[in-house]
């Protein structure tokens, strides 16, 4: 409409300037005037237009700057979702990752494992806390780990609530805990406490291994420790006291070979040569413990000296009826048969006196390997051995007296009735021979022994015939003993059947005199323990200089 006005009013100007010489009479003020009022407000209308297009673009242009600036913020800020959103994804894959980890070591570990809020109660428990202990987690949740009083000690507590409060780690102390079933394990106990995001703590983390096995081990170590060192300790005091007893009864026997039976004091010697020689058995036994009694090894065959003993043991204790169960094809086994029928008299004596008013007594033998030693308070070293099984029905044992059956001297008999050296000589023999030796027992349930004595492949020997008569000779002897009484009986009793008897007091000596008479020495006397040599290393040395 102002350019219509602005147009009109131009036109009517032009249009007046071209009749002002034909319109000289008009009037021109009033036309005039409202030609320039038409061409004002054209040119005004004109001018408002103008501007305001020239305003529109300068507003619609910061407009347009805003939307930009707005645009590149939201791009901005939709890269920045896109790369939050992919760290947060590979902070959730790295969690989840973690998470997997984390389950599959408690899933894995064959220690338990239990976690506990800061109250104490149980949040989680691993498979292996449910195999050792049995309870599950549905059962512990809320719940405490079922230690024993003594896990309550000020010591422990103290600990613990250094751990809660500090999160000071623990670990490696030792305490018990029971299963579900009621059994009493030993455990080693390690523990810490762990944190939130904000390092805030969250819990505690218990790991308790299982170390009822190991436990046992070293008692047994301890145990088999404690024996070698009563065996020692055994060992040296029967030689000592075999010395003496030699000593005594080679003077008797000096002296009842001089005299006959008609001497007023033949009797007397003779009771006390009976005495010295029940001395000289349990000085055996003491020996036989301490595994310094093996003489003579040889291929037997246990079934042989099973019956034998068996049926002597029967005719003495009629009431205890006696069945067997032997392997016909039994191998044999390379031991000092004598010392091996000590073993069983022993174990027989001690079923027969657990069963004071009669009972059954079974035997049997079976061959066997180490893999079928299974659950045995040893590790068996590997190959074929020999089972000798003695199960009675008498009063048994309880673990107490279990723990201290194989030690000399012990007993649970009445003073008097029992010197507490079967059971031990048993045992010394036994390991003597490279065997092994355990029982079961239960109290009212009765005994079973079981022995274990590594199989030969050596083929079976007839046994010798031995002469009762003493020969008589003239050939040199060497006698080598560290002991001045059992040189001079053993010189005097030699020399009286015939014989030139050379006298060493210990080993190197030996050796001296050999090197020098080699050629006329025809039998060497060796006592096998000695300070300055022992007998197995003249008996060496000797083999070398004249093979």
């Amino acid at each position: 409409m102002a350019v219509l006005f602005f147009i009109l009013g131009g036109y009517k100007e032009w249009h007046t300037l071209s009749l002002i010489n034909g319109l000289q009479n008009t009037s021109r003020d009033h036309l005039q005037g409202l030609h320039l009022l038409f061409f004002l407000a054209g040119f005004l209308a004109l001018c408002a237009i103008y501007f305001a297009e020239k305003m529109e673009v300068k507003v619609l242009s910061s407009i347009n700057e805003v939307l930009h600036e707005e645009i590149a913020m939201r791009n901005r800020m939709e890269k920045a979702l896109r790369e939050s959103e992919r760290i947060n994804k590979d902070l959730y894959a790295e969690a989840k990752k973690t998470e997997e980890l984390y389950r599959s070591f408690f899933r894995c570990s064959v220690d338990a494992i239990v976690t506990y809020d800061l109250e104490g109660k149980v949040e989680y428990i691993s498979p292996a806390f449910t195999e050792i202990f049995g309870w599950t987690l549905e059962e512990m949740k809320g719940g405490q780990i079922p230690f024993e009083h003594e896990f309550q000690k000020e010591s422990i507590v103290s600990v613990i609530q250094d751990l809660v409060e500090h999160g000071t780690p623990c670990n490696g102390f030792e305490t018990k805990c029971r299963t579900k079933d009621g059994r009493l394990l030993d455990v080693s106990v390690s523990a810490s406490r762990h944190n939130d995001h904000k390092e805030k703590p969250m819990g505690t983390l218990f790991i308790l291994r299982d170390i009822s096995e190991k436990k046992r081990v070293e008692a047994q170590l301890h145990y088999i420790e404690r024996m070698e060192a009563i065996g020692t300790l055994a060992g040296g005091i029967a030689h000592d006291f075999n010395n003496l007893m030699m000593g005594m009864l080679g003077n008797i026997s000096l002296t009842l070979y001089d005299i006959g039976p008609d001497d007023p004091n033949y009797k007397r010697l003779k009771t006390v040569e009976r005495l010295i020689q029940s001395g000289s058995e349990l000085t055996s036994k003491l020996l036989g413990y301490a595994r310094k009694g093996k003489y003579e090894l040889r291929p037997i065959n246990l079934n042989k000296i099973i019956k034998e003993s068996s049926a002597a043991f029967g005719r003495a204790r009629k009431e205890i009826v006696i069945s067997m169960d032997l392997a016909e094809d039994l191998l044999p086994v390379k031991a000092d048969g004598s010392q091996i029928e000590q073993v069983f008299i022993n174990l027989f004596i001690n079923a027969a006196d657990a069963m004071p008013g009669g009972g059954d007594l079974f035997l049997q033998t079976a061959n066997v390997t180490h893999k079928e030693m299974k659950g045995k308070p040893y590790t068996p070293k590997p190959g074929k051995y020999v089972m000798i099984k003695v199960k009675d029905n008498g009063t048994g044992m309880d673990q107490k007296t279990i723990t201290r059956i194989f030690q000399p001297f012990f007993t649970t008999k009445e003073m008097g009735l029992g010197s507490g050296l079967g059971l031990a000589s048993a045992y010394g023999i036994i390991k003597g021979h490279g065997g092994y030796i355990d029982v079961e027992s239960e109290k009212g349930h009765g005994s079973v022994f079981c022995i274990y004595v590594p199989a030969s492949e050596a083929l079976i020997q007839q046994d010798p015939i031995v002469s009762e008569r003493i020969e008589e000779g003239d050939e040199t002897i060497l006698l080598v003993d560290d002991e001045e009484m059992i040189i001079d009986v053993g010189v005097q009793f030699l020399e009286k059947l015939g014989y030139t008897v050379l006298e060493a007091k210990g080993g190197k000596e030996a050796i001296q005199i050999y090197q020098e008479n080699k050629d006329n020495i025809d039998m060497i006397i060796l006592d096998m323990i000695m300070p300055d040599m022992g007998g197995s290393e003249v008996y060496d040395t000797i083999k070398a200089i004249d093979p």
